[in-house]
Order: structure tokens, then C-alpha cells, then sequence
């Protein structure tokens, strides 16, 4: 099989969030691969280890972006993909998909993949849209939120677990499959990974090399825009109180003076 993996540079969540012109800061002193790409990487190396193969990682983004398919190739990926191109700053969910499946659609040209897999949600934006956006964009079938996932005849048989159902579905390949964090457990990279990811080779693409125009994707062709990202105000009347045998009835005034009990 081979199969491709799309995975996103973000922001880690424990460091301070903030935005620049309507997008996320990105620095490489705080980035990292998206956690919830972790499980699509997981996902995509259990199904070559089964059916043999080969798989990529694929991500958008200004330099520091490489990150992410480094700590690809950590996991054990086979070869990683970075698109960048000042062009391509700034865009929304479905520019993503456009220069995604530019990308996608260069591999698969040069011999057919099997899948794309990718996160639930990327943790930046939490949009969940992008799975459903490069599948339109490829003309491929799309199964999305899979919580196990299986190949088998040509087919992506996939769980999907529902408030109050649980549905399996099934879509012929070439595929486009989510997964979410159900699906696994991913594995950590041992050292000798981790060493080789170091110098392992990176694939680097323009928007031009991908065969998208830069005037298509870019903030000024996104079909959303930031208004306004302002910081959380400070919480006002903020009443501290240390634990010195009493923070239980404390507690229980408070809540029963405000009405909450």
C-alpha cells in the first residue's frame, strides 16, 4: 500500500496563544506536529505494516513547518513532503486543500496512492473541515472520524462511534479517512529514528511545483477572515482563598450565596 499522511505544524497548546494580522503566531520556538496527527501517522504505518508499503508525510507551511514531517520520520514514516511558499500564507481551510491536494495529486501521478489519512482535527483551529475539503478537492471518497480503520479487497472499512450509535462504513480506494484519537495509541520513536530523522531527506515544493496558482489560495482568496482576535480579558472580583481547614465551607457559602446549590 501506499499511503499518505497530512500532517500540520501548530502552535504547542501549553504556550501562550496569540494572533498576527488574523493568524495564528507561529514560532519555531513553541511549534510541533499536531497531537491528533500523531494518530493518522499511527494509523497509516499499522496498515503497511500489514499489508506491506510505503508511507508519506505531508505538511503546508512556512519553514519552521518541516517540523512536523521530521517528527513524522521519527515515527517511522518513509519519506516526507514539505510545501511551502510565502504565496500560500494565510490560508483558510479550503486553500489548505487546494495546496494539499496539489501535492497529493503530484505523488499519486507519479505512482497511485491508496489513502490519504488524516487527524480528527488539527488543535490550532479545530475546525475539523479540512478531511472533508481535500476530499472534495481530489474527487476521492471520504470517511471521516474513524475510530478503527481496515483495508481489505480494495475497500477502507471504517467504525465510526456515535453519541448513540455506532456505524461502520465502507468506501472503495482511493480514500480520503480522518481518525480519531480512539483509533490508537501512537507509538513513541526510538533513537535510532529520532537520529536518522536528523538528515533524512526532506522533499521541498513551491505552490508552482504542486501546480497551484498563487492567486487562488493566500489570506486574500480565503473564503473566511478573521474580524477581530483580541486577548481573554482578566477575570475581575477574583476572591483567593488558601485551604487552611475550611476551603470545603468556604466553598459551600459561596456557591449557596450565589444561588449555584
Amino acid at each position: 500500500m501506499r499511503i499518505l499522511v497530512t500532517v500540520k505544524y501548530v502552535p504547542d497548546l501549553q504556550s501562550n496563544r496569540s494572533f498576527t494580522d488574523g493568524t495564528v503566531t507561529r514560532t519555531a520556538e513553541d511549534g510541533t506536529m499536531n497531537e491528533l496527527d500523531e494518530n493518522a501517522v499511527e494509523a497509516a504505518l499499522q496498515l503497511v505494516e500489514q499489508h506491506g508499503g510505503e508511507v508519506y508525510a505531508l505538511t503546508v507551511g512556512p519553514a519552521d513547518a518541516v517540523a512536523a514531517v521530521r517528527k513524522a520520520l521519527q515515527l517511522g514514516v518513509h519519506h516526507a513532503i514539505h510545501v511551502t511558499d510565502e504565496a500560500a500564507a494565510g490560508s483558510d481551510v479550503f486553500a489548505t486543500a487546494k495546496v494539499l491536494a496539489g501535492a497529493i495529486s503530484k505523488v499519486h501521478a507519479e505512482e497511485p496512492l491508496d489513502m490519504v489519512i488524516t487527524g480528527m482535527a488539527a488543535l490550532d483551529g479545530l475546525t475539523s473541515m479540512l478531511p472533508t475539503a481535500l476530499a472534495v478537492e481530489l474527487d476521492w471518497s471520504q470517511l471521516s472520524l474513524a475510530s478503527s480503520l481496515e483495508v481489505a479487497d480494495g475497500k477502507a472499512t471504517i467504525v465510526r462511534h456515535l453519541p448513540d450509535a455506532h456505524e461502520t462504513v465502507v468506501a472503495p480506494l482511493p480514500a480520503v479517512v480522518s481518525v480519531t484519537d480512539e483509533a490508537n495509541k501512537p507509538r513513541y520513536p526510538n533513537f535510532k529514528l529520532i537520529m536518522a530523522a536528523r538528515n533524512a531527506p526532506v522533499t521541498t515544493w513551491s505552490l508552482a511545483d504542486v501546480g497551484v496558482d498563487a492567486k487562488s489560495v493566500g489570506a486574500s482568496a480565503s473564503r473566511t477572515t478573521v474580524v477581530d482576535a483580541s486577548p481573554r480579558p482578566a477575570r475581575q472580583n477574583v476572591t483567593i482563598v488558601t485551604d487552611k481547614g475550611e476551603g470545603g465551607t468556604e466553598l459551600a457559602a459561596f456557591l449557596i450565596e450565589r444561588g449555584l446549590v
